[in-house]
């Protein structure tokens, strides 16, 4: 961790004024292979006194999803209504110095996306729109997709300011957006924008546009692979 306090440092040094903000992210580039098990990302930089608080909001790139409403019919699960978002970011964190609640109010919030009930969520069809993006929410929480850390910025000597963001290893390539907010009196009063990118390579990558320009393909190959599996799963238990 050396390299990031000297880093730190020389940001300390490059603030000019009360109301600057400098921030780097430890990757610029983050690489998928066929054995990649996630990735941490660090958000670090440096302030002066004001602004006093920290906000950082880590957003993947945008993509549709449906999400179906699972009924059950004389005993049976099967699809019900369905919405669809046709923006959700594929990968979202955000985390502070204290709760979002406390620094900003939540018109501040919405309006900077800032904490997972600001998202700007928005499905093509208005009915029951709240309860579908609730379930989206929990999905993406549940699948470490979304995640909320009020406590998670830490800062040191009161200038240098850091954070860990874990990406899992389900995280959708694309280029991702890094915003860093100085709050001070429940008003963003300053802004860095940062960008880094996650590439699938090698061998994932293959699989993963195979499957995407072809997936019927790419479905019938699974399925026979998984029986075939099976197969030989079972002559290698029967001779056990």
């Amino acid at each position: 961790m050396m390299w990031l306090l000297v880093v730190l440092l020389s940001l300390v040094a490059a603030v000019p004024s009360a109301r600057a903000l400098v921030a780097e992210v430890s990757q610029r580039e983050i690489a998928v292979r066929t054995d990649f098990t996630g990735a941490e990302l660090i958000v670090y930089g440096a302030k002066d006194s004001i602004p006093t608080d920290i906000v950082i909001a880590v957003r993947g790139p945008p993509m549709p999803v449906v999400v179906r409403q699972r009924t059950r019919i004389a005993g049976i699960w099967v699809n019900g209504a369905s919405a669809m978002f046709e923006a959700a970011p594929g990968f979202y964190a955000v985390a502070a110095t204290r709760p979002l609640a406390e620094l900003l109010p939540e018109t501040e919030r919405r309006r900077f996306g800032l904490g997972l009930d600001a998202l700007p969520l928005r499905a093509r069809e208005a009915r029951a729109e709240d309860s579908f993006r609730q379930a989206l929410v929990a999905l993406k929480v549940e699948r470490g997709l979304y995640r909320q850390q009020d406590t998670g910025v830490t800062v040191t000597g009161e200038r240098l300011f850091s954070v860990r963001i874990f990406l899992p290893p389900t995280v959708p390539p694309g280029l991702y957006q890094v915003d860093v907010f100085g709050v001070q009196g429940r008003r963003v009063e300053a802004v860095r924008d940062l960008t880094f990118a996650v590439r699938r390579v090698g061998t994932s990558a293959e699989i993963w546009r195979f499957a995407h320009m072809h997936p019927w393909l790419y479905g019938v190959a699974a399925v026979i692979a998984a029986a075939v599996v099976g197969w030989a799963g079972s002559i290698v238990f029967r001779r056990g």
